[in-house]
């Protein structure tokens, strides 16, 4: 697929089969994320790819919406912050490096057919307690993963001239 229709036809699925991801999904997917770019390539992530009951359990926990838990898995994107590129006046990367890791994982699950969501509205020290991960560890997004069980609704964006200026 080319991809331009790759991202026209990726959206925010909240509506999933019971059907799993493959295990040739899953591995194509994560290698698309460990090949995303990264600041001074530091890679300062982490991905925990939860199919346990027992982990997507913890999950609902953290996030309890219905249609969430439709999701056969989940992927739990965290910034490692001792890990993480320091711009000289302070500015930290890691949260952008994370956001092009995660889309990397959303467009590649997009061109095999599969629906993901972005969930950030999540109580994320929770997670990070239930998961017992260490103090440079934040957990910054949980991205549900599956087949869709919905049709793609047509999305709203701004027109052109309200997103470029050419100076």
């Amino acid at each position: 697929m080319e991809l331009s229709k790759i991202i026209e036809s990726r959206y925010s699925c909240r509506d999933y089969t019971s059907e799993a991801v493959s295990d040739e999904q899953l591995a194509y997917i994560k290698e698309c994320v460990r090949l995303a770019p990264s600041a001074v390539n530091k890679q300062p992530w982490r991905f925990r790819i939860v199919k346990s009951e027992e982990g997507k359990r913890k999950l609902r926990e953290c996030y309890n919406r219905e249609w969430f838990a439709m999701a056969p898995m989940y992927i739990i994107a965290s910034v490692l912050h001792d890990q993480e590129w320091v711009r000289k006046d302070g500015k930290s990367h890691g949260d952008i490096d994370i956001a092009i890791a995660v889309e990397h994982l959303c467009l590649a699950a997009t061109e095999l057919g599969l629906g993901t969501c972005w969930v950030c509205n999540f109580r994320s020290a929770h997670c990070k307690e239930l998961f017992l991960m260490p103090e440079e560890e934040e957990p910054a997004v949980i991205i549900p993963l599956g087949h869709p069980a919905c049709a793609i609704s047509p999305k709203k964006r701004k027109d052109m001239d309200e997103v470029f200026i050419e100076e």
